[in-house]
């Protein structure tokens, strides 16, 4: 098994579990020294998609799971790895436990452009259920987003 952290719908254990039936949720914790921002507003179905980006004054909630190597291949079809969509990356996760090194997608794409509202949905709801602080989940609901249909 191998520890994957995930910033963006893959947070959500249900959804987590339908992708890679064989990778339960280890922990949850933060990305210290990252930020979450969109960009690739050209690939995403009605807005910008997820990334990080290095930031030393941010951080970004992780949900930290592990992973099978038969469901690291459904994960990188699943993140578009073999177009180049994402790539991967290794990086370090302060837990409760202490820190760890998982491995994270980042979108190879510009930063920019803005996401859908109900893209925004998405992941505040899949932080939510990965249980991440309410101030965490209501900054993402409070994000500038795009309304559907533009």
């Amino acid at each position: 098994m191998t520890l994957y952290a995930a910033y963006g719908p893959n947070m959500d254990p249900r959804t987590m579990m339908e992708r890679c039936p064989h990778s339960p949720l280890q922990s949850t914790g933060w990305l210290q020294g990252w930020r979450l921002t969109f960009g690739g507003e050209e690939y995403g179905w009605d807005g910008s998609l997820a990334t990080i980006v290095e930031d030393p004054f941010e951080q970004v909630f992780v949900a930290v799971f592990d992973v099978t190597d038969e469901d690291v291949a459904q994960m990188d079809d699943w993140e578009s790895v073999a177009t180049g969509l994402y790539l991967k990356i290794q990086v370090r996760i302060a837990t409760m436990l202490g820190e760890v090194v998982a491995w994270t997608y980042v979108l190879d794409a510009y930063e920019g452009g803005m996401p859908s509202a109900s893209y925004l949905g998405i992941l505040a709801d899949a932080a939510e259920a990965a249980d991440a602080p309410g101030d965490y989940v209501n900054a993402l609901r409070r994000r500038p987003c795009r309304s559907s249909g533009l």
